[in-house]
C-alpha cells in the first residue's frame, strides 16, 4: 500500500515535470512577432513605378500596413493591409481599392521562420500566395503568386528600407 502511494506520487511529480517542461520550457514565439522586420518603411523604384509600403505597429497582435504605387504624379495601385494575429493564427487582410468591391480579401499564414512569411488563400482569384522573404536588415523581396488565366505566375517586388 505504501509502495503504491509512493509509485503514484512519483508518478505525479514526474508528468508535472513534463508538463511544465513542455508548457515553459518550449515557449512558442506568437507568429506576429516573426513579422516584426517589417515594420518600417520600404520602397523599390522601376523603370515604370514607385512601390511604397510601411508597416507599423498598432498592438501585440495587429501591424497596419499601406502599399501604393506611383506613375509619375499618378497613384497607380493602392492597399491598406491588417496583420492580424486571433487564437495563435496570424492574417494577412489587404483591401485593394477598386477590387473586390471594396472589401477585404483574407490570407492565411501558413509558413513562418525568422526571414519567411507565407500567407495564402487558394480561393482567391489572383494572387493565392503573398510571401515576405527578408534578404538583409535593410531589404526584402515581396511577391505575389498563383495561377492567372490558366498559367503560374509570381511578381516580385524587391525593396529596400527607407532611412
Amino acid at each position: 500500500m505504501i509502495l503504491l502511494r509512493h509509485f503514484k506520487i512519483q508518478l505525479f511529480v514526474i508528468a508535472c515535470m513534463v508538463f511544465s517542461h513542455n508548457a515553459f520550457g518550449q515557449k512558442k514565439t506568437a507568429p506576429i512577432r516573426q513579422a516584426k522586420w517589417l515594420i518600417g518603411s520600404w520602397k523599390n523604384q522601376s523603370a515604370k513605378t514607385l512601390d511604397i509600403e510601411t508597416w507599423k505597429k498598432l498592438n501585440d497582435s495587429i501591424f497596419l500596413g499601406r502599399s501604393y504605387s506611383l506613375a509619375g504624379a499618378d497613384t497607380v495601385s493602392s492597399e491598406h493591409i491588417r496583420l492580424e494575429q486571433h487564437s495563435g493564427k496570424l492574417y494577412y487582410i489587404p483591401t485593394v481599392k477598386n477590387q473586390n468591391d471594396g472589401k477585404a480579401v483574407t490570407f492565411t499564414l501558413t509558413s513562418v521562420d525568422s526571414k519567411h512569411l507565407v500567407f495564402e488563400n487558394p480561393e482567391h482569384d489572383f494572387p493565392q500566395k503573398i510571401t515576405y522573404t527578408q534578404i538583409s536588415k535593410d531589404s526584402l523581396v515581396a511577391e505575389i503568386s498563383g495561377i492567372r488565366k490558366g498559367k503560374q505566375k509570381a511578381i516580385p517586388f524587391p525593396m529596400k528600407r527607407v532611412k
